[in-house]
């Protein structure tokens, strides 16, 4: 039943994707994610299920969603040039006819709920507070910390230099930070549920959201390389950056993820 309720929220706020397609899969599911840690609350809350950790992990969810919703709410109208790269790279919808749009829909709300399925399932198993759960949320809570630093550090460098490509702070240690943040994020909520994930369904889901999330991240890194290597390919200070700084993972030397096909299928 908890699995329902947080699969038709994501439905609900998922639908702005209607409006404009691109929205299924920026808008909409970071409101999508701060709708679902909002449902459980005020769910296991009427019912007397919460628990410390849960109640800590929910609220990290409304955070995560609210700030990544809010922040590409407002980029999306204040920065034309990331209009202009969204638009370039995934189809603004107008081609797109309505069943695949549902299946979109549905695709994406799906996807959220299993995201987020290890704390609902803590919830719903009755499972109290154990060293792998507060593991997992002091894990969600540091991936976020470093996605929005790394968000803001990028922001502030492009009011700076609009043309320039961001090689400080974070982006000195992986060139996609806020992806890594993401991975980092979503691999806490996971390593939470580990010890309580009762039956194959549970098991499942918890691991499909997982690894389609961070499959979605290496596919986001691959595509902004290849526009980065396209915009400074006559830059021999980028060409020098994108030699020493890995893609993604720090320390592991993957500089490029260009040739790697299999990760956007």
């Amino acid at each position: 039943m908890a699995f329902l309720i947080v699969f038709i929220v994501a439905l609900a706020i998922s639908a702005v994707g209607f409006h404009r397609y691109i929205w299924f899969i920026s808008i909409g599911y970071g409101f999508s994610i701060a709708g679902i840690g909002s449902a459980l609350l005020i769910y296991f809350g009427l019912r007397g299920g919460l628990t410390t950790v849960a109640t800590v992990m929910a609220a990290l969810l409304i955070i995560y969603g609210l700030r990544l919703g809010g922040y590409l709410l407002i980029r999306e109208y204040r920065s034309s040039s990331y209009r202009q790269v969204m638009q370039q790279a995934i189809d603004n919808g107008s081609q797109v006819k309505l069943p695949l749009k549902l299946l979109t829909w549905v695709g994406c709300a799906l996807l959220y709920a299993c995201e987020a399925s290890p704390i609902v399932f803590r919830l719903q198993n009755h499972a109290g507070t154990d060293a792998v759960a507060i593991t997992g949320a002091a894990i969600m809570a540091a991936g976020i910390i470093l996605e929005s630093a790394a968000d803001l550090t990028k922001n502030r460098f492009k009011q700076r230099h609009p043309h320039g490509f961001c090689d400080v702070g974070l982006f000195r240690l992986v060139r996609c930070p806020n992806y890594l943040g993401e991975i980092i994020t979503w691999t806490g909520v996971f390593v939470s549920g580990v010890t309580i994930l009762n039956g194959v369904w549970q098991w499942i889901a918890a691991i499909g959201g997982y690894l389609c999330i961070c499959w979605i991240m290496f596919g986001g890194a691959r595509r902004l390389e290849l526009r980065q290597n396209k915009e400074y390919a006559d830059d021999p200070d980028y060409r020098r950056y994108a030699k020493r700084t890995p893609i993604l993972i720090p320390f592991i030397p993957l500089h490029s993820l260009s040739n790697a096909k299999w990760l956007i299928g």
